[in-house]
Formats: structure tokens, sequence, C-alpha cells
């Protein structure tokens, strides 16, 4: 793994060369606009990066985007690498293990999410306050890398000023921002009723099958962690509605706006 990570960070650091990127920023999925507000853009498909894998998700674009936002050095990953597309904790963890070779000391991430509180509309946005790994793998697991604790202390995975941080910029751009924790579970089908009842009762607000690798890493690399879900849809049982792909995509289209002026009125002050 350790060999491996160095072949990544070595053709990346080809590409961007002087450049120093102190954010990094995952798009989840529908979400990839943001990268195109970065400034001074160096884009990298992922099929040039040794270990990345070309993203088989419609709305994963599967690119690094390393330029300005706000007038911060940030790279933006577009489209991630999903437990259900067969890849391992580890590999999904990666591209959170090349930020932090980078110099990234500030990690954002989104994604797309199922509602599973009642009051969860589609178009709502969910800070992420903590989570649970219900996938059942761990990127940790196996010899510890340079750099990494073996047990890092996850009591609070995600930042809490950085979460503070985002409730003041989301106040005051008029964006309304709830809070909640966010389950993992390893897809690729969508969860049954039963299973959001079990949800419910174990204290998760929002369900998705992304994010918690690459935050257990970056908690373990020493990364501040700031995470936010767009609820895209009310989960199973929750609402009658059949659940589709196509309707995630939709409803992250149309909140990409808000999320995007969000992020970028949190780099501007991290």
């Amino acid at each position: 793994m350790a060999s491996a990570l160095a072949a990544t960070v070595a053709a990346v650091r080809g590409r961007i060369g002087h450049r120093a990127p102190e954010i990094a920023v995952v798009l989840g999925s529908g979400l990839g606009g943001l990268a195109e507000r970065l400034a001074d853009a160096v884009r990298i498909p992922y099929a040039e990066i040794p270990g990345f894998h070309v993203p088989t998700v419609q709305g994963h674009s599967g690119e690094l985007v390393v330029g300005t936002l706000a007038g911060r050095s940030v790279v933006a990953q577009s489209g991630r690498f999903h437990l259900y597309e067969g890849h391992t904790a580890g590999v999904a963890a990666l591209p959170a293990r090349l930020f932090a070779e980078l110099g990234v000391t500030t990690f954002v991430v989104t994604n797309a999410a199922g509602g599973i509180r009642p009051d969860f509309r589609a178009g709502t946005l969910m800070l992420i306050t903590d989570h649970l790994n219900l996938t059942g793998q761990n990127p940790l697991t196996g010899p510890v890398l340079p750099g990494e604790q073996r047990f890092p202390d996850m009591s609070a995975a995600y930042d809490p000023a950085l979460r503070a941080l985002a409730l003041e910029v989301a106040r005051e751009q008029g964006t309304p921002l709830e809070q909640g924790v966010y389950a993992a579970l390893s897809g690729p089908s969508y969860e049954t009723p039963a299973e959001i009842r079990m949800l419910r009762t174990l204290g998760a607000d929002a369900v998705g099958m992304s994010t918690v690798p690459e935050v257990i890493v970056a908690n373990a690399r020493g990364m501040r962690c700031l995470g936010i879900s767009t609820v895209t849809n009310a989960a199973a049982g929750v609402s009658d509605a059949k659940l589709s792909h196509a309707e995630v995509m939709e409803t992250a289209a149309q909140v990409g706006q808000r999320l995007g002026d969000l992020i970028e009125g949190v780099v501007a002050r991290v």
C-alpha cells in the first residue's frame, strides 16, 4: 500500500508542480459543479493517476481539479470510489491519503443521502455531526501506514469549529442547514423499510453509501473534517415514492448552487 501510494503522489505532484493545496473537497453524486468554480485549474483525469479508477456511477466525472477558490488553494475530487463498485475501503480512502501527502489540512466531504428524519425533504442540506460505519469495512485494516495511527480518536470526527463556521456561513447566506448523523452502508441496493426503521432506532438521520472510509483516514492523518449531505430523497418507508438514482441526480443538481455557495463561503474563512 505504501509503495502504491507513493506512485499516486508522485504522479499528481508531477502534474500540479509547485501548487500545494491546503483544502480538499470531495464532490458527491451530481455535485461536481463546484469544480467549475476553481480558477487557474489543472485537471487530472483519474485514468492518468496510478491507483485511481474510472468511476462507473453517473454523476461522478472522474477527475482531480487543483486550483483556487475564494483565494485558497483547493483540490476538488470529482467522483469517488464506492464499496459497491467492488473496491475495498482502502481504495475508497486512497484520495484522502493522497491529499494528506500533498499537505491538505482541511477535508470537506459532500454526499447525496436518503432522509431518515420525516422532516427531511428532498433538497435539505444536512451538516454531518457524526456517523455510523455500517459498511463492515474499515480503511485502516492492515499494516499501519506512515503518518497514520493504529487507533485514531473518532470522538470528534467532524471538526466542531468547522461545523460552527458552516452554520455561521449558512445563516449569513440565508441557507437552511440542518444537522444530523450520517449512516454509511455498502449498497448498492437501497435500504428496505425495515432497515430504515433500524437505522432510525440507532440514531441515524440520513443514510448513504460513501464518505465514512474517507473520513476515517482523514482523521487518522490529522486532517480537520467537515461533512455535508444533500438529502436527495426520503428513505424507503418514509414516503411511498419509489427510489431511483435519477431522482438523486435531479435533486443534487437543483441544490448544487446553494451547496457550492456554502462551501465557497466556508473555504474563504477556514
